[in-house]
């Protein structure tokens, strides 16, 4: 192994490490003291922690087993190394900081708000080392590829959107309901906040200038399951022609792509725009109503054009 190469497992583990943490403290300090489920694997452990008094961690890791056994199977263990060990330090941690960080039961409004930063500031630091921490990321990816149809942010959505109507009544509190909701708006917004800055979308577009774009190219399509695209381009100045690569990736594969590009190229040029609508294979496709919609406008266009 190389000095590189164990520096960026290195900042892999610490990163992955300090998410887990923040994510943990905010499972213990807000949400599972005050009865909210904030949808997902954890909202799901913190229900059965309610009913059985089982441990939220463990819930965790064991719910997680067999998502992690259909991923690898799916899409190989590669791919989710980095959420398998994501998932084991966050289960650990929430398990741990469980017997000393002190519970606050006080306005549930400021519960939701820090509940919704926590798990945004966790999350983020998880994502930005190209993992996830399994649960209704990976679950919707995974159906992604069954359900080509329906896009990932509907599939998470519809995930989220059953454990926190299921927390309602486990609970006994359409407040409750309310408040995950709001968690799950907070930890959202700030995780596309902390990760593309102000401009939210669906993915990134990346352009990449680089005598090198076909190994970059390949090293995406390997190591990330995306695939890619190359242009003929000349350079304006030198008149020396080559390729650009094109490429769009969803929020939590954004530092992945950069580092493999910055392994093959640190002298590349790269144009990074945001893809405020991705349609296609690996995102949302074209759905019928969607052809319609445009069969319609062209035969009102054509219609105008008529004497």
């Amino acid at each position: 192994m190389d000095r590189n190469k164990g520096k960026q497992l290195l900042l892999d583990f610490l990163f992955l490490l300090a998410g887990a943490a923040v994510y943990a403290a905010g499972v213990n300090a807000f949400t599972a003291p005050n009865n909210i489920a904030a949808g997902g694997v954890t909202g799901v452990a913190t229900m059965l922690n309610y009913v059985f008094g089982t441990p939220i961690g463990l819930v965790v890791f064991l719910i997680n087993v067999p998502i992690v056994v259909w991923a690898v199977l799916e899409i190989g263990y590669k791919l989710v190394a980095k959420t398998m060990v994501a998932i084991v330090l966050s289960s650990v941690l929430i398990d741990l900081f469980s017997h000393f960080i002190p519970a606050y039961r006080g306005d549930p409004i400021l519960v939701a708000l820090f509940a919704g930063v926590c798990e945004g500031v966790g999350l983020s630091l998880t994502f930005i080392r190209g993992a996830t921490t399994g649960g209704t990321d990976m679950v919707a990816r995974l159906l992604g590829r069954r359900l080509p149809h329906l896009s990932m942010g509907k599939l998470m959505l519809a995930v989220d959107g059953l454990v926190v109507v299921a927390s309602a009544f486990v609970f006994g509190s359409v407040e409750n309901a309310m408040y995950a909701c709001i968690v799950i708006f907070v930890s959202t917004r700030l995780i596309d906040a902390i990760l593309y800055g102000t401009d939210v979308g669906t993915g990134k577009l990346y352009f990449v200038m680089s005598p090198k774009v076909r190994q970059m190219g390949e090293r995406i399509i390997g190591e990330m399951d995306r695939t890619v695209t190359y242009l003929d381009s000349k350079g304006g100045y030198s008149g020396d022609a080559g390729e650009t690569m094109l490429c769009v990736v969803r929020r939590f594969e954004v530092y992945r792509l950069q580092q493999i590009i910055r392994e093959e190229d640190k002298d590349a040029f790269v144009i990074v725009g945001e893809a405020g609508e991705i349609t296609g294979e690996g995102f949302r496709p074209m759905h019928s109503d969607d052809k319609s919609l445009k069969e319609l406008v062209q035969a009102l266009r054509d219609k105008g054009k008529k004497p």
